[in-house]
């Protein structure tokens, strides 16, 4: 027997706040334990919960970014059940009345064809802590720093049908939000988290096997990983005649298996009931409409704009536009260089191969986008040639000194002067003169080697273009 895979996904994404979801500590991500606290998000009695309507904002933006229909009137609940890393013993969730629901994503499945995938609900909830275990295994710190930071839950129906959808809607899901200006969605800080939720069943039938969930995922690639492996394990248990237990499961990274955590909650487990310390969220339809009108600019319309405006090629602008990050980038660096296919080059390139190779985001990089501008417009001064100006950028990644203060502080100024430059050419010339030969019975490629001893002999800082004008009046004359 055939089986079909069944995928839906729980993903929770931090707002991007400046303050937690009920009181005024900072919403920021930080190293050292416990200091983003106070008795409200530790979950001190006698502490009356405020409601941050810049969180409510961001939700409310969330929701029309994801095709939502918004509820104008949601409230909160108090979702009771052990959490180690909530204090107070419950959790704060829109359980009943969501601020968004019916909701969806168009992406391309496996073979390239766009699939709708509907979102059921969105809503809003403080994060828990984290637990921090010691090597041994023995003991488990928390850390409170994390409890109350805004979150938003966003819950798809079972639609997705493989890994690879699950993994192409989870990066258009990141896109959207990080354009729509709710979260950075930084996997390795966990202001983006997902679960998965796998069944197989029949191929053709239309009821739903059990499912287990998958946690302990982060990366994008990690969710596709492991849900292979649970597709491979409940295959072999299903055609084994076996029974696939619903369980939560968790993924492991070094042993690239699924492990079993626990039995799966039913909904009523949760016990909610509605929170008495919290009024209400009433929004209006003027609300609602005023956010749908002010909703940032999209990857597809920004690349859109990039052909347009600068003239750029579709590739081009998909490239600058995967992330909201680089499209920002690169749109700053033209705010002092008005060269975009240059520009677009360079950090398509250069930059895009250091950003790989440090592992890190084009936000988190001490290249500024002043930087390359000054570094581009020195190639175009003649200041520079390409070649010098990618050790220079090397440089300035590593060191966030600017470019042009490298130029000055070691002398790389490109030599440009005609008779300093032919003075070079006439020693090339006298050094290698079976090149010289060469070149003149015809063998060009004796000059691209005298090219290059001569912008050895100036360290890479002769005007390449000038060097080869100058060599071919020599060897020619």
């Amino acid at each position: 027997m055939d089986y079909e895979t069944v995928i839906g996904l729980e993903v929770h994404v931090e707002l991007l706040t400046e303050s937690k979801l009920f009181c005024s500590c900072p919403n920021r991500f930080a190293a050292e334990p416990n200091i983003n606290t106070c008795p409200g998000c530790l979950g001190f009695p006698g502490i009356l919960p405020q409601l941050n309507a810049a969180a409510v904002k961001k939700a409310l933006t969330a929701a029309l970014a994801l095709n939502c229909e918004v509820a104008l009137y949601s409230y909160f609940d108090r979702k009771n059940y052990f959490y180690p890393d909530i204090s107070k013993g419950y959790q704060i969730s829109q359980f009943h009345v969501p601020i968004g629901s019916n909701g969806y994503i168009d992406i391309k499945d496996d073979q390239g064809s766009t699939k709708r995938i509907r979102i059921g609900r969105v809503h809003m909830e403080e994060d828990a802590g984290k637990l921090v275990h010691s090597p041994a295994g023995d003991t488990s710190l928390v850390d409170y720093n994390r409890a109350g930071v805004p979150l938003i839950e966003v819950v798809t129906e079972p639609d997705l049908r493989s890994p690879g959808e699950a993994k192409y809607y989870l990066e258009k899901l990141k896109s959207i939000l990080q354009y729509a200006d709710v979260s950075d969605c930084k996997m390795e800080e966990g202001s983006l988290r997902c679960d998965a939720n796998i069944s197989l069943r029949p191929l053709g039938s239309d009821a739903l096997g059990s499912k287990t969930e998958l946690k302990n995922m982060n990366s994008f690639k990690a969710v596709e990983r492991s849900l292979e492996y649970e597709i491979r394990r409940q295959r072999d248990i299903l055609i084994s005649g076996g029974e696939v237990v619903s369980q939560t499961r968790r993924w492991e990274e070094n042993s690239q298996k699924t492990f079993a955590m626990r039995g799966k909650l039913q909904a009523h487990d949760y016990r909610c009931f509605v929170d008495p310390e919290l009024a209400p969220i009433q929004l209006t339809a003027e609300e609602v409409e005023e956010a749908r009108r002010n909703l940032p600019e999209q990857a597809e319309a920004r690349a859109a704009r990039f052909v347009k405006d600068y003239k750029l090629p579709g590739y081009d602008a998909a490239v600058l536009t995967v992330s909201r990050s680089l499209a920002d980038y690169f749109e700053a660096c033209l705010q002092a260089y008005d060269n975009p296919k240059t520009a677009a080059n360079w950090i398509m390139g250069e930059l895009m191969a250091k950003l790989n190779t440090a592992g890190i985001e084009v936000d988190r990089c001490s290249f500024t986008p002043a930087s390359m501008a000054e570094l581009l417009i020195m190639i175009d001064e003649g200041l520079i040639s390409g070649k010098l100006a990618k050790e220079i950028l090397d440089q300035s990644f590593s060191s966030g000194k600017s470019p042009r203060r490298i130029v000055v502080e070691e002398n790389l100024v490109q030599i440009s002067d005609h008779g300093e430059l032919e003075k070079v050419i006439r020693q090339m010339i006298e050094k290698h003169p079976d090149s010289v030969e060469n070149y003149r019975a015809g063998k060009t490629k004796a000059l691209g080697f005298l090219v290059g001893q001569a912008m050895a002999e100036t360290k890479g800082k002769a005007n390449p273009q000038l060097v080869n004008e100058l060599l071919l009046r020599a060897l020619e004359s």
